[in-house]
């Protein structure tokens, strides 16, 4: 995931777009693609999507490695952070990567006081396991307080979101049939 700003920058010269131009078609400011272009910023998934929308081409091929058409071990080293929507969560992707596969394996880490900054509703199940601290999930608007050994399990098409409302860091494990990369 590391060169997911060569591949924005070499897709819209391929496409001999401007940086105006590629601002155009995504809403994204000229001044933030051409500081992510030169790998100075990181991306929310909703900017890449925005991006991928205008290059017409799925989100998942700024996550694909081409020489790699299957991995199932995934090393410690290998494990890549990123961000969704907030600088202040990390994200790591557990997952190998094959054809067809069904299941996001991501660790999480949600930094103190933290809440996503949106609903969620889509096809599918998820599952969190709790490793440290709590989060508050809401589902379907009811609140579930879920602490360390704790697991939650539901299907994905109840609007749901969860929260650190506590004053330490929270980390879990989710699992999901939504592929995210």
């Amino acid at each position: 995931m590391d060169n997911i700003h060569e591949k924005i920058k070499k897709m819209r010269m391929d496409k001999k777009l401007t940086l105006k131009e590629l601002s155009d078609l995504t809403g994204l400011s000229s001044g933030f693609l051409s500081l992510l272009e030169r790998g100075s910023t990181s991306i929310a998934i909703t900017s890449l999507k925005k991006i991928a929308d205008a290059f017409e081409v799925d989100i998942t091929y700024f996550f694909e490695t081409p020489e790699v058409n299957r991995k199932f071990h995934i090393s410690k080293r290998e494990q890549k952070k990123f961000w969704i929507e907030s600088a202040d969560n990390t994200f790591t992707k557990l997952s190998g990567q094959f054809k067809n596969r069904s299941l996001e394996s991501l660790f999480i880490t949600l930094q103190p006081n933290q809440q996503k900054q949106y609903d969620d509703s889509h096809l599918g199940e998820e599952f969190y396991y709790i490793l440290s601290g709590m989060v508050r999930f809401t589902i379907d608007g009811e609140q579930y307080d879920v602490y360390a050994g704790e697991s939650i399990h539901f299907p994905s098409k109840l609007p749901h979101d969860y929260e650190n409302p506590l004053d330490e860091q929270a980390t879990f494990l989710c699992v999901m049939t939504q592929i995210l990369f």
